[in-house]
């Protein structure tokens, strides 16, 4: 059975190594802060400010100026710290970052992402820190569902949407599946787990060659 939002935030939690500092984007990956293993020494960084960030806040929990990048009440975990947006970046921007989780419209099979615009009639176009993230964290994971609304994949063997990052996404969850993008050439992309399908299936849906690595 395909994953729902939540059972995939555990899945990307599950990938995280402990002692990880770790940037969650706006969106999906937000719920993965939730999913994070107590002890675990991962540190969870929002844009807007603060290391530290623990779950989603909840009833009583709720501080309207505890908010990440996407204005949704967090907690703090102890030894949580503020700072200014700009000090944020500089952490974004310089390598300090072991893994972000980002949404996607699309992923190419090389790794590039498009998260920022469609193009779509009434769409507010937003890069808000996704361009700094994709340059400067180390490692790049995607959570997005495989498919549009309209059925399209959204791993494609080149984006048509205006990218955020070229050749930056290191592995791309989705409902349906994990792949690890293994070439910048974009020659073929390896599923490393299926979740209610089969590598064979994927391969009549998907315009992108597949490596199966679930054996």
């Amino acid at each position: 059975m395909a994953l729902d939002t939540d059972q995939l935030a555990a899945r990307v939690a599950k990938d995280i190594e402990p002692g990880s500092y770790v940037n969650l984007g706006i969106g999906q990956p937000t719920r993965v802060a939730d999913h994070i293993p107590a002890g675990s020494g991962v540190v969870l960084h929002t844009e807007n400010g603060m290391l530290g960030m623990g779950p989603a806040a909840t009833g009583d929990e709720i501080d309207p100026d505890l908010t990440n990048a996407g204005k949704v009440p967090v907690t703090e975990l102890p030894g949580a710290a503020y700072f200014h947006h700009a000090d944020s970046f500089a952490m974004m921007r310089g390598g300090h970052l072991d893994v972000c989780v980002m949404g996607a419209f699309q992923v190419s099979a090389g790794g590039d992402l498009a998260n920022w615009d469609t193009g779509a009639p009434g769409s507010i176009p937003a890069v808000g820190g996704a361009m700094d993230l994709a340059i400067g964290a180390k490692r790049v994971f995607v959570m997005m569902r495989l498919f549009a609304k309209d059925g399209a994949p959204k791993l494609v063997p080149a984006c048509t949407y205006p990218l955020t990052g070229v050749g930056c996404v290191s592995r791309v969850y989705t409902d349906h599946a994990v792949f690890e993008i293994v070439s910048r050439s974009g020659e073929s992309v390896r599923v490393l787990e299926t979740f209610g399908t089969s590598v064979e299936e994927l391969r009549t849906r998907l315009d992108v060659p597949l490596e199966d690595a679930t054996s």
